[in-house]
Order: C-alpha cells, then structure tokens, then sequence
C-alpha cells in the first residue's frame, strides 16, 4: 500500500484539531497501543490521537483522507485477532476518552452513548433504571463502538441475540470526514439498504462510530444458575439441543472442562464448587417470578438427570455465585497464566456438532503433542479454542501453530461452520475467512469496502483484504 508517511508538517496541522495532552507522536507512544489483548500482531501508530467528539473525528478524517494517511480507530485494545493494531502505523483514534452515556429515553426503551462507554459502565447504569442491556461478552472493560465492530456475543446470545440486536442507530463519520446517521430509535425499518447493519460487525474498516442508540428491555427480576457436571463431554453436549427443544429457554449455556477450571482455581485462588467431573455445562435463567424461573430450570435440571447428568447444582448463594462466575470470567486469562504463549482459534459450528468437534481437538491435542483447552458457548455453538505454546522453541511454535489452526479451521468448515462466531477476523484470521467464502463473496466485501472507503485508508490489510 502506497501510504503517506507522517511528517512534521502533518503533525504541526493535527496539533491544530486536538488539544496539545491528546495527541502522542513516535516514541511518546505507549508499547500498549501497539498490540491488541493477546498480542500476536504487532506495530505502532506514528501518531495517537485520544478524541473527544465527532467534531473531532471528522476534521482528522478529513486531514487523513486528503493527505493519504491511514488511520486505525482503538477502544480499550481487548481485541483477540489484531483488528485495532496499526499495520502501515499513520494515525491511531482511540475513543475512550468520548465516554458518556448521553440519555435515557425511557419511552422509546433506548440509551444514546459514545464510543468508549465501557460495556460494564452501561450494565450497571441501565440496571439501576430497572432496565437491562442484554449482551453479555466475556470482557466487560471493552468498549461499546468494540462490541459493535465486532458484533460481539456473549454468554446470552442463547436468549437475547448478539449486539447486532440492540443497535437502533449510528453517528458514524466516513473516511472522507463526511458525518452520516444510520438508523436511529425508530423500531422498524425497511427503507433501502441497511447501511447500518453493514457497519455492526465491520471490525472498523468501513467508518468510525462516535455515537450508538442501543435498545433496552425491562430488567427481569429473578435470575439463577446450574452447574451441571457430567462424566464425558459427549454427554454434556448431547443435551444441549434437547434443552434447545424443551420449552424451558436458558439465558445461557456454557459448556467448561475441568482442565480449564483448575486453571482458574489456580489463577484465581479460589475454589469451584466442583471438579470431580470431566465436562460440565452452566445454564441461566431469569424471569419476572420465582415460580417462572424454578419452573423453567426445574425441566431442565429433570432432563440433564434422565440424559447422563453426575448431579444439578443450583447456584443460588452468593459464595458459589462468586466461585462460579468469577471462574468463568477467568477462563482467558487463566489459560493465558498457564502457558509462554497462546493463540486463539473462535470456530462456531452448528449446535449439534459441539460434542464432535471437541472432541476433534482432544484427537489433535495427541497427534500434535500441544496442549488445546477450551471453553464457549454450547448453547449456540460457539467454541473458544486456545492452542498453547508452553516449551515449543520459537520455529516449532510458528509451525505448529500454523498446522493446529489449518486443521482446527479445515474441520470447522467440514462441520459446516465458519471462522468467527464473536472476535472477529480483524488481521489474524483473514487467511481462514478467505478459505471459508469463495472469491465471489470475498469480492463483494471488496466491493463493499471500496464503496465506504475508495482510498483504502481505514484500518487497511484486515477482514476481506489480504
């Protein structure tokens, strides 16, 4: 790509849009803001701009788009696949500064916000409104406009659908500083090409966001949880989609191994109700009423029990609710703990082929010698697989990992899944996305960029473009 270098007549204009304790050059920059949370790609923006409005963004876009110079928008860096890392340096936005929850329209059930609200800055704002925002993904510190690009899951996903469901509207501005609004608090909307839902997932490649309408429900007023352990992982997958069919509907199901629990035993300090079984899975309901919620887990804790289940532990008390959630929310961080180094492989396949695929990297993990741990979502197939280094020389390493991701991704494909089911394909994952579609449908993402971003200066080299 041939990108304007930065030089110091650009940096004495950017100086001109931001005040002077908002704008890094070179070596002022943190080594953070060259790498995402795992940190597998790497590479430094020449020039960190922390914005404050879309005012803001608009003029740099502006400068950016005229001059030739690529930019890379950041929230809090706790992407998995290299999307917010800077691959031909130019200008880095990070939006965590535009932080504001900027209303609460209780009539419409929306809450307007900038970019670098904090997911768990949200959830604890609308739940003392006696409202709720229903996606759950595993990092709360992320930003809001990250789970957008992204179009992040989460645990609820079961239930309550991803991010893609909550975004009523869009302040974005395109790479040309041009500012455009997509959507907004309508509920319904068939007016031409949703342009909107073109940007949710978009990994920040086609315009930045600097504002979200995000749709709330009522804030369900019992919730509960089950630990279910079984003897084999077969087992517990199996009963997922007979759960799936009950008329029971669980906010969540997740399914755990015990490898990854004693991980975060480890890393936590702290204990897990049980770890006598091989596999477990962790279910969540919630309601209006007691009776509502006991029902619904009663016929589920029935059907684990006549499928295999060892026992049904309700989680009800607040010591095993800190045990349970705090170890789920560690499993990433934990495994990382355990190892020199790791990648991650975020597969989602169909719900009824959970069980065989992990059991596919059980059969990998022998022929390979490396250890693979996981945890995910079994309740709508979506597998967190993380393939760790341990004593592997650097070479070994890079090969191995390279042969355990073409087969993880290659039987994915077989079991009719597809490469990402939340963390995106940012820069790391592009070579699997690009054997998953075919050139026809890679050309009209192609397409689809060049229409938002003819210049390429957007965050370039990442999702459809290898």
């Amino acid at each position: 790509m041939d990108y304007k270098k930065v030089d110091e007549k650009d940096v004495e204009y950017l100086r001109t849009l931001v005040d002077a304790d908002r704008i890094l050059v070179g070596d002022e920059i943190s080594e953070d803001y060259s790498h995402d949370e795992l940190g597998t790609v790497a590479n430094y923006p020449e020039v960190l701009m922390r914005v404050l409005s879309t005012e803001e963004v608009s003029a740099i876009m502006k400068y950016a788009y005229e001059q030739n110079i690529p930019v890379v928008v950041r929230g809090s860096g706790t992407g998995l696949v290299g999307a917010c890392v800077p691959i031909y340096g130019g200008i880095m936005l990070e939006t965590t500064l535009m932080n504001h929850i900027l209303e609460l329209d209780t009539e419409n059930l929306t809450v307007t916000v900038e970019p670098g609200v904090l997911l768990m800055e949200l959830s604890k704002f609308v739940e003392e409104n006696d409202l709720f925002y229903p996606p759950d993904p595993g990092e709360k510190s992320a930003t809001i406009a990250g789970n957008i690009s992204t179009n992040a899951g989460g645990m609820r996903a079961v239930k309550y659908g991803v991010t893609r469901d909550y975004v009523r509207g869009l302040t974005v501005v395109m790479p040309n500083g041009e500012v455009l609004e997509l959507g907004g608090k309508i509920v319904k909307n068939s007016s031409g090409y949703s342009l909107k839902d073109l940007v949710i997932g978009s990994e920040g490649t086609l315009c930045v966001i600097t504002r979200a309408v995000l749709k709330l429900l009522p804030l369900p007023k019992k919730t509960l949880s089950l630990l279910v352990p079984f003897d084999t992982f077969t087992e517990a997958a199996a009963v997922v989609p007979k759960i799936i069919k009950s008329k029971a509907i669980p906010t969540a199901i997740e399914f755990m191994e015990r490898q990854t629990i004693l991980f975060a035993e480890d890393f936590l300090g702290k204990k897990f109700p049980d770890t006598k079984s091989n596999a477990y899975i962790l279910l969540t309901f919630d309601g209006n009423t007691k009776e509502q919620v006991e029902a619904e887990y009663e016929v589920v804790a029935d059907l684990c029990l006549s499928e295999g289940a060892k026992d049904v532990y309700i989680v009800d008390t607040d010591e095993r609710k800190d045990s349970v959630w705090s170890a789920r929310g560690a499993f990433l961080e934990a495994i990382k703990a355990s190892t020199t180094e790791m990648d991650e492989c975020d597969v989602v396949v169909p719900r009824n082929r959970v069980a065989e695929f992990i059991n596919y990297t059980h059969d990998l993990e022998k022929e390979l010698n490396i250890r693979i741990p996981s945890f995910g979502h079994a309740g709508d197939g979506n597998l967190h697989l993380y393939i760790c280094r341990d004593e592997l020389g650097q070479k070994e390493w890079e090969e191995m990992l390279d042969t355990a991701m073409d087969k993880l991704y290659a039987k994915s494909l077989e079991f009719d899944g597809l490469v990402s089911g939340e963390h995106g394909i940012g820069y790391a994952k592009r070579k699997y996305l690009f054997n998953d579609y075919g050139e026809y449908e890679m050309g009209l993402m192609d397409g689809i960029k060049h229409a938002f971003d003819p210049k390429n200066i957007l965050n370039p080299k990442k999702v459809c473009q290898m």
